[in-house]
């Protein structure tokens, strides 16, 4: 196989630069929808000399603001789910992730959350294991140690950015590219592949500063400064090592100007390597076609440049599937409201067609989601936006979504990554002339139209190939196929693989990634297949049908255990008082397995060692937050970003906050000691009950307090009370959560207490400060002796377990990041009902709404209470709680009677109930509706009175897993039930 001569700078800045013909592959003869789709997989079109613009990289992740936070203490709490999932993603033949890329840190939030800079100033020495990104990269090597790692910045630290708005950063910018590329060398043993220097999502790609990196990347000497802590014989293997790093440009997101640039600028184009840009399928179409603006990442990518080379061009940050498709294939969304299966805008399908999409448009051969894991906590910004769920290490459930199997048919069906330099690597080439799209759009593409939608991957000796063919409509679609040119062998058998929804009464992942057909070409060789509606097909004429790999099943999600432990914070234990712990010495914690030698080997090291000091379970939203030594010696849990650290250009603009813990906890008291070491002052805020947002002024109630004693009751950052106590260089700060009651506590002494008339009832704890150095030190969360501590499951609205009657709007796609899986059900007809299965004392219907719902309830076929208002509430909080419930399954039915409500998800109560529970108002209650008479009243009012004086009464004589909440819910309902009773006419 040839390849092509790779020119030299100097050759190429003195080549005459020039504009040639787009060399565009003419789209196929308009289809109507019953046309058969015809595609030739000719030989002649297989590109063996193409090594870097037609080549298949497949699929690439993103780690950054957060996004991969929570898997660090997944690898520490449950190594096994850990290193599964690192098999799953980046193990095997045939990979589904080949390049890890990190957005470096800044400790301020440009998404979802904040990762830790690497260098918080000029004179620390790098650190990258404070990064999940480079850790995960690390690990994924012990599997894949071809994965490719890149690195690029959106916000820099505050020493760099100073310099660099002054026009004379690049030293500063260099020293913290450089110090951080060394450090995950010396620690990890990997040397980083890609730099795109500029500034990630650009409107005008710094061309001056990407030459100006790339020289000083190639003429750097200087790896003997102690800084970097390498031995002379590690030295001289990062100098070669550093010295092959390739360039990224430009990372542009509403623009693509770094393709015309690289066009007409040969010099630039000699120093790139791979251009990419973001959230769009298509290419520029400005201009003539042999105008530089006119189709130029196509020209890039087929070599139809000034020298004839080809660069590789990536789709360098995409989406993943938006919330679970499992849920949203009961949407309503699709014709007649029929749902979409696993197809639809922002869907599993999605994904797969703006793959195909841009490849057929701009010839991108590479797709970085951004991310493929979440594992930060549910409620910051893009939630559900992601091919893995990993939420809950305390747990150790994953859940690896149905876009996991889609994603699998462009990656398991050839031999994916990057070619060597020798060319003998057999990295399968991507077919222009038998790849196409018609679907509409450009970012969120929708494949209603039934339009062809296929992409052709082939061996570069011509051996095999296949075609993935997705067809995310309501129709049939046909496709006929034919070899022309090809070494298929004795055997042309073409295996046809397929994922797509479950029939009625299957499994839901039934028909996900199965061995669909075997086919073989008729007697003009073509091979014939009708695809089903929404559905993505592979073509292949690989035998992959005994293959143990391709039929692998994804693991099955491990239940999602609620965070409640002894006082360690390490065990599991719903038997004490204690739902968390943290005294941030990690004693409890043993040595964490950690990926190094690019791979060829796991070391084991301390807790804190393997993870940069980050404490366990917490997510950044914004600032520092790393464990370190306080003047005793001890650890603590110190907020670094001080004055001399906070301006950023950080797009989420907050005081530094960070989140622990579990969005289900509802009744409890959170304590931590704080404390002032900055001598210029400092704040301090502990808030509980936080369920979405970003800002410690999220936590649903929070007290502040600083050096000088002040101090102030936050609901939703507005305060509700003031005060002050002594001043004090420290102080144990507590907010205690109990229904509606909210009460603030300062060294153990009550300092106010907030009765809130629309009560958050559910959420995590936050911690914040503003731009000072502050301390935390022996977080406890406990729970409240008679009040129910937390929720246990949260059902979501587009469960199957959910049954609904009547007129329902069931909504997933563009679906809000604020609701649950980003989906609802809207019901607005009186008479609609929703019916939910559930175990435990009580529900909650969660859903933001305006409060115009109006509610008959129903528990096991029997009456609890009609007419019920809900109330106005905002996303992801409890528009109608039903309490008292004896312990065990339920099933409950909320009958629509007038009004509007909004759906998103249903959380069931624990029956875990400690201390004594006076069940007085309860008493009082039945003494004060008597006995009345059943022969007086209608049957109707009679039943709802009845159910609710047995329950009462079964509460007045124990029942297990009874709350305070529960005993006032049931005094309240006998109470209506009785004023409700109506007599019967004589």
């Amino acid at each position: 196989m040839g390849m092509q001569r790779r020119f030299g700078w100097a050759s190429l800045a003195a080549a005459t630069t020039m504009a040639l013909a787009a060399g565009v592959t003419a789209a196929p003869a308009a289809h109507s929808a019953d046309d058969p789709v015809q595609i030739v997989v000719d030989g002649n079109d297989v590109r063996a000399d193409n090594v870097n613009g037609l080549t298949y990289k497949g699929l690439g992740l993103l780690s950054c603001n957060s996004t991969s936070n929570l898997l660090m203490d997944y690898k520490a709490e449950h190594p096994d789910r850990y290193w599964q999932l690192v098999r799953v993603l980046f193990g095997g033949r045939n990979p589904l992730i080949n390049h890890v890329k990190v957005e470096m840190g800044s400790d301020t939030n440009t998404s979802t959350g904040s990762d830790p800079a690497t260098m918080r100033t000029a004179d620390e020495l790098a650190d990258a294991s404070r990064s999940p990104g480079f850790q995960l990269a690390a690990d994924a090597k012990t599997v894949n140690p071809r994965l490719k790692v890149s690195i690029l910045r959106w916000v820099m630290p505050q020493w760099v950015q100073t310099e660099w708005n002054k026009g004379t950063g690049t030293d500063e910018m260099y020293k913290w590219y450089k110090e951080t590329i060394l450090d995950a060398y010396q620690k990890y043993g990997y040397m980083v592949d890609y730099v795109d220097p500029d500034t990630n999502e650009t409107t005008k790609p710094d061309i001056s500063f990407v030459k100006w990196y790339k020289n000083a990347l190639v003429n750097d000497t200087g790896f003997d400064d102690p800084r970097y802590g390498l031995t002379p014989r590690q030295q001289q293997a990062a100098a070669k090592a550093y010295h092959d790093i390739k360039i990224v440009a430009s990372d542009e997101n509403t623009t693509k100007n770094i393709g015309p640039a690289m066009l007409t600028d040969t010099e630039l184009f000699g120093m790139v390597d791979a251009v990419g840009y973001h959230y769009t399928t298509d290419d520029r179409l400005d201009g003539t076609p042999d105008s530089p603006t006119y189709r130029p990442y196509t020209k890039l990518a087929t070599g139809d440049t000034a020298l004839g080379q080809d660069k590789e061009v990536w789709y360098s940050e995409g989406v993943g599937s938006f919330g679970w498709t499992d849920y949203r294939v009961h949407n309503t969304e699709g014709p007649g409201g029929a749902s979409t299966g696993i197809g639809g805008v922002q869907s599993a399908l999605d994904l797969a067609n703006r793959s195909v999409k841009s490849y057929a448009n701009s010839k991108r051969t590479h797709y970085i989601f951004q991310p493929a894991i979440g594992a930060f906590y549910e409620g910051a910004q893009y939630s559900h936006k992601e091919l893995v769920s990993a939420r809950d290490p305390w747990s150790g459930s994953i859940h690896y979504d149905a876009a996991v199997y889609v994603m699998q048919h462009f990656t398991q069906f050839a031999r994916t990554g990057w070619e060597n330099s020798a060319n003998t690597a057999g990295i399968w080439r991507t077919v222009p002339e038998a790849s196409y799209s018609g679907v509409s759009g450009t970012e969120n593409v929708d494949g209603s139209n039934g339009a062809p939608s296929y992409m052709t991957l082939a061996d570069p000796g011509k051996r095999d190939f296949s075609t993935i063919a997705v067809n995310d409509s309501d129709r049939i679609r046909s496709y006929r196929i034919r070899a022309a040119n090809m070494n298929l062998g004795d055997d042309p058998t073409m295996e046809v693989w397929e994922t797509r929804a479950a029939d009625p009464g299957q499994a839901y992942d039934a028909n996900f990634k199965h061995l669909a057909a075997e086919v073989r070409p008729d007697g003009e060789g073509y091979y014939t297949y009708t695809m089903k509606p929404r559905s993505i097909v592979t073509f292949t004429t690989l035998d992959r049908s005994h293959d143990k790999t391709t039929n692998q099943r994804l693991p099955s999600s491990a239940p999602r255990t609620v965070l409640d432990t002894d006082a360690t914070g390490k065990r599991h234990d719903t038997r004490d008082s204690v739902l968390y712990a943290d005294d941030f010495g990690y004693a409890e914690e043993g040595r964490v397995q950690v990926g190094t030698a690019n791979g060829a080997r796991k070391v084991s090291q301390p807790y804190l060692t393997s993870r940069g000091n980050q404490p366990r379970y917490l997510v950044d939203q914004t600032g520092a937050w790393e464990v370190g030594e306080d003047a005793d010696g001890d650890n603590v849990l110190y907020q670094y970003l001080d004055q001399s650290m906070k301006d950023t250009g950080a797009w989420n603009r907050n005081t530094p906050n960070t989140t622990v813990g579990d969005f289900r906890w509802e009744n409890y008291r959170a304590s931590v000691d704080v404390s002032f070491p900055d001598p210029q002052g400092g704040l301090a805020t502990l808030g509980v009950r936080q369920q979405k947002g970003m800002a410690a002024t999220d936590a649903a109630y929070s007290i502040g307090i600083g050096p000088s004693g002040s101090w102030t009751l936050y609901r939703y950052g507005t305060a509700v009370r003031t005060g002050s106590v002594a001043a004090s260089d420290g102080y144990r700060l507590a907010v205690e959560a109990r229904g509606a009651t909210v009460t603030a506590y300062v060294d153990g002494e009550a300092v106010a207490s907030y009765q809130d008339p629309a009560p958050v009832t559910e959420g995590r704890v936050k911690l914040g400060t503003d731009f000072h150095r502050t301390a935390f030190d022996n977080l406890k969360v406990e729970k409240v002796a008679g009040y129910t501590p937390y929720a246990t499951t949260l059902t979501d609205n587009m469960d199957g377990a959910v049954g609904y009657t009547g007129t329902w709007s069931r909504n997933a796609s563009l679906g809000d990041a604020m609701n649950w899986y980003r989906s609802t059900s809207t019901g607005s007809t009186a008479g609609a009902t929703v019916t939910v299965p559930f175990r435990g004392t009580g529900v909650d219907v969660i859903g933001g709404n305006d409060g115009s719902a109006v509610l008959d309830v129903s528990v096991d076929g029997r009456p609890v209470a009609r007419d019920v208002r809900t109330t106005a509430t905002d996303k992801r909080q409890a528009t109608y709680s039903l309490r008292g419930l004896p312990d065990g399954r339920h099933t409950v039915t909320f009958t629509l009677k007038s009004g509007k409500i909004v759906l998103d998800a249903f959380t069931a109560l624990s029956g875990d109930v400690d201390g004594p529970v006076d069940t007085a108002p309860l008493r009082s209650a039945l003494e004060a509706v008597g006995s009345p008479d059943r022969a007086h009243y209608t049957a109707d009012s009679w039943a709802l009175f009845t159910t609710a004086r047995s329950a009462a009464r079964a509460a007045v004589s124990g029942q297990r897993g009874l709350d305070t909440l529960g005993v006032d819910q049931l005094a309240d309902r006998l109470g209506d039930a009785y004023a409700g009773l109506v007599r019967e006419e004589t």
